[in-house]
């Protein structure tokens, strides 16, 4: 299928970075697995090829490129294992955008080349442990006190939060406001700084390479000038943010689809039952038919939103929908492609369960579906 924001330049960069990760990143997957993270080795040498952020000025040691290539690289990612996406999209597509879009000079200076390079991981410390989809009710506090805030609270489910040198955290800046929202702000915190902490890494049911812990917060001091944008604002800086967040979930969960649609046609077509192949038996090729529509259908309508969004669209809505239907699709091609694979599928040495433990937490993150349809719901004036 034809794809218009893609030009040849995208697929030259798309050969580079899928020959690089057959390379680097496949025959050590399943050690990062076991490790529950993917080594600073490797984000340095993301960087040395030009994989991380590339969409940051030139001045800062990015590339200054377009949407499309995020898109390849989360496609790319993606085809090697939804873990090792997750982690590299949020630093390139999520955290490092409101330091670009917010950040001084100054700001921008002292943490984006770090960022392109692989010298800095990077987190975005939003969920609490009684805090999730409701960012309004966060209690992590951060008070003015002589030129700086001082930050009290407890963050959970960071991605790339044990590996992080630098986490954007959401905190409320204004205890009292209301509603509530309005006193959010973002405060950057880096590594080593005193009273800041990380648990220990956190035992998922999927993505095990891609690390996730706790973040304690303790009397930490953060100079004022680590503020990013205007005080009490960050609720709005958030949601102007979640639309490419959730696009790049979107984005992701076609890939994955596809994937594991690959994986069960070679599989399908080898397998024997009855004396014939499982992929000759009509039950087979209707579901993974019916798959195979419904990837199409979900490609199209994802791209058209990539489109949109590189148009600087409005497509808070549309996006929500996309969010929803396609990590719900990834769910269910796992369940019924593992299906298909028998007892086999079931086996770790199979890569469909993997996928299938992977896609769980698709419908979770980035605003739970329940979340995307109440905006929706909103929108259609309900």
């Amino acid at each position: 299928m034809k794809r218009p924001f893609l030009t040849e330049t995208h697929d030259i960069f798309r050969a580079s970075l899928r020959k690089f990760l057959e390379d680097e990143a496949l025959p050590n997957y399943e050690q990062w697995e076991k490790d529950k993270q993917v080594p600073r080795t490797f984000w340095l040498k993301m960087g040395e090829k030009g994989f991380l952020c590339p969409q940051v000025d030139e001045k800062y040691g990015g590339l200054e490129a377009d949407f499309g290539f995020s898109v390849v690289i989360a496609e790319e990612f993606d085809r090697i294992g939804t873990g090792l996406a997750s982690g590299v999209s949020l630093h390139n597509d999520i955290v490092i955008p409101y330091i670009e879009t917010l950040g001084t000079e100054e700001q921008k200076k002292q943490w984006l080349p770090k960022a392109t390079s692989g010298d800095m991981i990077s987190a975005i410390a939003m969920t609490e442990p009684f805090a999730g989809s409701d960012l309004a009710n966060i209690k992590t506090t951060a008070v003015k006190d002589a030129g700086t805030y001082i930050i009290n609270g407890e963050k959970t489910f960071i991605t790339n939060g044990h590996s992080a040198d630098l986490a954007i955290v959401v905190c409320k800046t204004d205890a009292q406001a209301s509603p509530p929202h309005k006193g959010i702000s973002l405060l950057v915190v880096e590594a080593g700084m005193p009273g800041f902490s990380k648990g220990k890494k956190l035992s998922k049911v999927g993505q095990h390479a891609n690390d996730t812990c706790e973040l304690i917060f303790e009397d930490v001091r953060v100079p004022s000038d680590y503020l990013l944008g205007e005080e009490n604002k960050g609720f709005y800086y958030l949601m102007q943010n979640l639309q490419q967040e959730r696009l790049i979930v979107a984005i992701q969960s076609i890939a994955s689809v596809e994937k594991i649609l690959d994986l069960t046609l070679d599989y399908v077509k080898e397998r024997k039952a009855f004396g014939k192949s499982i992929g000759s038996f009509q039950n087979t090729q209707f579901k993974l038919a019916e798959l195979k529509t419904e990837l199409e259908l979900g490609r199209t309508f994802v791209d058209r939103l990539i489109q949109e969004h590189m148009n600087s669209e409005d497509i808070v809505n549309e996006v929500s929908m996309a969010k929803w239907w396609a990590s719900e699709l990834a769910k269910k091609a796992a369940t019924e492609c593992m299906q298909f694979h028998g007892g086999y599928g079931y086996m770790e040495e199979y890569e469909i369960a993997r996928r299938y433990r992977d896609t769980a937490v698709s419908t979770i993150y980035a605003g739970t579906n329940e979340i995307m349809k109440r905006i929706i719901a909103k929108n259609m004036g309900l």
